[in-house]
Formats: C-alpha cells, sequence, structure tokens
C-alpha cells in the first residue's frame, strides 16, 4: 500500500510540473498572438493614415560627430579566439587602473554611457562594450547565438583580453541583466556590481507572473518574439517608434533630467538603421523564455541598485525583492522622477551614487589586480 501510495505522489508531482509548464508556454504565445494582433492593427492605422510614409525609412550612413569625440575615449576591437566574434569598445583612463566595465541596454549601444566614461576615466580604465549583436560588434545571424549562457561567456573573454581577473560591472536594461549572471556565475570576478534599471532575472520572473500590471508592461518581450515583423513596426516611418522610445513623454529621456539633443538621437538611429542591426538586438528577447527560470540565482559581490522612478517599463517593488538574492552589501537607491533610461536621464546624480558606492567597505584599493 505504501509503495502504490508513494508512486501515486510521483505521478501527482510529475502532473503538476507538467501543467505548469504547459501553463508557462501557454501564457508566452496567447500573450504573444495578443501584442500581434494589436501590432498588425496599429500597422493597418498607420497605413490609413500615412499610405505614402508608413514604409519609407533609410539606413544612416555617415556617424553624427558626437559618435568620433575624443573626450570619450578610443575606438578599439577585440576578436574573441573562441567564439569567433569582433567586439568594438570605447576606453578611457590609463591602462593598468581598475577595469570599470560598461553593458548598455536595449535599443542601445556603448554611447549610452557617455556621461560615465568622462566621470570615471580619471580613477579606472573605463571601457564600454557594444555587445554582441550591436553597433560595430560582430552580428550573428542565428537565433541561437544570442543564448543567455553565450552572453555571460563574452563578458568573461573580453575582461580577459583586456588584461585583467576581475572588474567593477555597471550594467543597465538588458546589459543589466547580463551583468546580474555574470556576477551570479563568475563571482570571483566581480568586485563590485552597479545594475541600472534592471531587477535581479528571478525577481524578475517571480513578479510578472504575480503581476498583471508589470506583464502588461513587459508585452515588448512576447511581441518581439515574433520574427521580422518587430523590425518592421520598428522601422516604419522611419524608425518612429525607436524614436519615440527615446523622446516620448511617457517613456523618454529628459522629463526632469538632460534632454537627449537631435545629434544624440541621431547617433542612435545611425547605429540601429544598419542593415541586420535591429534583428541582433531583439535576438536578445527570442532565448530569453527558454533560459529561465535559473538553477544559480545568488550574488555574492557587494551591489549597488540604482532606480528611475517613473521607469515606463519595470515597476518600483521589484528593486528592493533583488534583496533577498544578495549575499553581501546591498545598496538600493530610487531617483525621484527618473526614467528607465536613467544613466542619460540624471548623469550627475548616477555619477555621485556610483562614487559613494565606490568608496564604501574596502575602497577603491581593492580595485587593483
Amino acid at each position: 500500500m505504501a509503495r502504490v501510495l508513494h508512486n501515486l505522489f510521483l505521478f501527482l508531482v510529475r502532473l503538476a510540473l507538467k501543467i505548469r509548464v504547459w501553463g508557462y508556454w501557454s501564457l508566452i504565445y496567447g500573450y504573444c498572438a495578443l501584442c500581434t494582433t494589436a501590432a498588425l492593427l496599429k500597422l493597418c492605422w498607420n497605413i490609413v493614415l500615412r499610405p505614402t510614409t508608413t514604409f519609407q525609412w533609410g539606413t544612416r550612413e555617415t556617424p553624427p560627430a558626437c559618435l568620433n569625440d575624443t573626450s570619450l575615449g578610443t575606438h578599439c576591437y577585440v576578436r574573441i579566439k573562441e567564439s569567433g566574434l569582433r567586439f568594438h569598445y570605447v576606453a578611457a583612463g590609463e591602462r593598468g587602473k581598475p577595469l570599470m566595465l560598461f553593458l548598455h541596454g536595449f535599443p542601445e549601444f556603448w554611447f549610452s554611457w557617455r556621461y560615465q566614461l568622462r566621470e570615471f576615466k580619471s580613477e579606472f580604465r573605463v571601457v564600454a562594450i557594444d555587445m554582441r549583436g550591436y553597433g560595430e560588434s560582430d552580428l550573428p545571424l542565428s537565433t541561437e547565438s544570442y543564448r543567455l549562457d553565450y552572453l555571460v561567456t563574452d563578458i568573461k573573454d573580453i575582461v580577459e583580453y583586456l588584461g585583467y581577473n576581475r572588474c567593477c560591472l555597471v550594467g543597465h536594461d538588458w546589459g543589466g541583466t547580463i551583468a546580474w549572471l555574470f556576477a551570479i556565475h563568475y563571482p570571483e570576478m566581480v568586485t563590485k556590481l552597479i545594475v541600472l534599471n534592471c531587477p535581479h532575472p528571478s525577481v524578475f520572473t517571480d513578479y510578472t507572473l504575480r503581476h498583471p500590471s508589470q506583464l502588461l508592461k513587459s508585452s515588448h518581450f512576447f511581441f518581439f518574439q515574433l520574427p521580422r515583423f518587430p523590425e518592421l513596426m520598428l522601422s516604419i516611418n522611419d524608425f518612429k517608434a525607436l524614436k519615440a522610445l527615446f523622446t516620448s513623454r511617457s517613456t523618454g529621456i529628459g522629463r526632469k533630467g538632460r534632454w537627449l539633443t537631435a545629434e544624440d538621437l541621431e547617433a542612435y538611429l545611425y547605429a540601429l538603421s544598419q542593415p541586420g542591426a535591429l534583428t541582433g538586438a531583439l535576438n536578445y528577447y527570442r532565448n530569453v523564455f527558454s533560459s529561465l527560470p535559473l538553477s544559480h540565482k545568488h550574488v555574492r559581490s557587494p551591489v549597488l541598485l540604482l532606480w528611475g522612478e517613473r521607469d515606463a517599463f519595470l515597476e518600483q517593488e521589484m528593486a528592493e525583492a533583488c534583496r533577498l538574492y544578495i549575499r553581501n552589501h546591498f545598496r538600493l537607491n530610487i531617483i525621484s522622477g527618473a526614467s528607465h533610461w536613467l544613466q542619460q536621464d540624471q548623469p550627475d546624480i548616477v555619477n555621485t551614487l556610483i562614487w559613494t558606492f565606490l568608496k564604501e567597505g574596502e575602497g577603491r584599493k581593492s580595485y587593483r589586480n
């Protein structure tokens, strides 16, 4: 009798797991279909309103002058032997100083860290990379090439190529996700972790599944699973959606901080209008659901989490929940009136808070190899 009950229990456990997995993927594909329908309606409405301009967009041929500003650093390239990929990065500060590595988010590139490159080069070797599929870095064609483990390995390879065995790691948005994962899997290589407007991946997963309001704000995750159609929607009307992302009153930069200049915006359009650029950026999303939940979750480095109070994409309650997964000092700063694009929106406040965090505990000497 006991054996029968035991087998029944195991059967029910397996059945519950299968139902949970089925429900998870049903939610993803169902919401994806809903988002697709909404996007199709939007496209049809655009065609009605602007029949001659909807499908007009162009590749920017010449980079704006701000991308060649020598005060930001030197443009460099590295080819990683293991992956065969070439990465572009901008570096400033003396070689041999502690490494501060910056990872950008979607849909950005190294330029999003311009204010921090100038600020921290006095004490650090600052490096802002174009991540795989972005900017002047190589753009693998396969969606499979953007798995989270590959993206994390890219950072390890780049740090080692630069001649370091550890760094102060700074990430925003998708770069924040990779920074969290890198700190989880390579704790010995992260002296301090600084994340801007990006929750711990496990916090994001758990919170989103339990809060419909965040699920709605994350609808782009589901829409971006589709092939080709998201690229079209981001391109129509000469990249109107991308322009709105950075400049609109609801989601854009500068509601209480610095406005994005016309030249700054053109820098983003230059990078994202290149052939295949949008596909590379969107491929990050196309692998995310198969990579969660995480098997390892705890972060053992000191962590600074900076959060814009008026982030249009992420609810603030997730920020405090990140504390559950940190096994070291954790500092959280909510910046009043700031948007999702925190390091560009409020650079002076962000830089001051980073300096304060860097000076805590062991001090700057702990960053030297």
